[in-house]
């Protein structure tokens, strides 16, 4: 592992200790979702320079569209839980009562 790629892997695991042990607001856990794809996105776009291949150009915009999707549907998410719920609180969230 290169020097380089120790801040996006340390970025990714801190993020996703944050959704394990930080889980009691939705938009706590949509933040740690965002930095988790944040870091990959800019990991995926340092690869293709770091190896000097010009094919994998796509691969991190593609990976930006799926993130801006997930970020729109759990922005969805958010709105409609706090409006049948009152709240963000993931405890008060029952897939069981749906």
């Amino acid at each position: 592992m290169s020097p380089l790629h120790t801040p996006f892997y340390s970025a990714f695991a801190i993020s996703a200790l944050g959704l394990a042990l930080h889980r009691t607001h939705l938009v706590s856990a949509l933040l740690c979702l965002e930095s988790m794809m944040l870091s990959m996105y800019i990991a995926l776009a340092a690869w293709p320079v770091e190896n000097h291949t010009p094919s994998a150009i796509l691969t991190p915009m593609l990976m930006l569209a799926f993130s801006a999707c997930e970020a729109g549907a759990g922005l969805a998410m958010l709105v409609a839980s706090t409006r049948t719920h009152g709240s963000d609180h993931l405890h008060n969230l029952n897939l069981l009562q749906c």
